[in-house]
């Protein structure tokens, strides 16, 4: 898998996120707490571990609501975490590397 982080959209949200370990970065451009989780995902997708188990995805709310709003997405940045499609984990806000990079290795280990 590639260990960057793609930007997706409303049209390309299901195909994208559809097979596989996903993670997508439901963010906006005027968010502080999104700009502080920037690095931290890149560094985990760069991750050789993890970038190679899990496709990394991001979403513009401002430009993409459809999908926000089908997904109930309330504040930002929201995580969603999807394996073949379903969703299977939801992390809302910022949190710190170890914590993302713990909760993703725990669903790489259930996968």
């Amino acid at each position: 898998m590639s260990t960057t982080i793609k930007e997706i959209n409303d049209n390309t949200f299901v195909a994208e996120t559809g097979t596989g370990l996903t993670l997508t970065d439901f963010r906006a451009d005027w968010c502080a707490p999104c700009k502080m989780m920037d690095p931290i995902l890149h560094h985990l997708s760069d991750d050789s571990q993890l970038g190679n188990q899990i496709k990394f995805t991001s979403i513009n709310i401002d430009d993409n609501q459809q999908t926000a709003a089908q997904l109930g997405i309330q504040g930002i940045p929201t995580l969603i975490i999807k394996n073949n499609g379903q969703i299977i984990d939801k992390i809302v806000g910022f949190h710190p590397k170890e914590e993302i990079e713990n909760i993703l290795k725990k669903h790489i280990e259930e996968a």
